[in-house]
């Protein structure tokens, strides 16, 4: 394969951030790479996602679900308007001239807005096509608690 690398079951990375966009397959991310917010206050939370996809598995679709459980019961985390969760569907395509192979990627993001949680852990996880993939653990803590 030379330089490159193969993948037989598609990759994710994950990063937790205040905002982000995907934008032409390239993600902008703002204040990412946080664990802590404080409890009882409005928070902007957005998952930056990028998936790669094996060469073998072009053109399929995927799947992708988040969401925010509980980090002691693993039960879903509910502010008053259901579970905090999303799901996207993706798929990509091999472009001209792409070197045989070659793991193909896609970006997208995943934003949540104002969300206010009561003290405690939390955990998001990160699911594709029903495996659970990445898990972040955040805690929501007191406000007079420094971070």
């Amino acid at each position: 394969m030379g330089a490159g690398r193969s993948i037989t079951e598609p990759e994710i990375t994950v990063f937790l951030c205040d905002a982000a966009e995907s934008v032409n397959g390239k993600l902008y991310i703002l204040g990412a790479g946080w664990s802590q917010t404080l409890a009882s206050r409005p928070t902007n939370m957005t998952l930056a996602v990028k998936l790669l996809i094996p060469w073998s598995r072009a053109n399929e679709r995927f799947r992708v679900r988040v969401s925010l459980v509980d980090y002691d019961q693993e039960e879903p985390v509910d502010i008053g308007q259901g579970p905090i969760m999303a799901e996207a569907e993706v798929e990509a395509g091999r472009l001209p001239g792409m070197r045989q192979g070659t793991p193909l990627d896609t970006s997208f993001v995943f934003p949540f807005q104002s969300i206010v949680l009561p003290q405690g852990g939390y955990v998001w996880k990160i699911e594709v096509n029903n495996r659970e993939k990445v898990r972040i653990p955040i805690q929501a803590l007191s406000p007079q608690m420094p971070m």
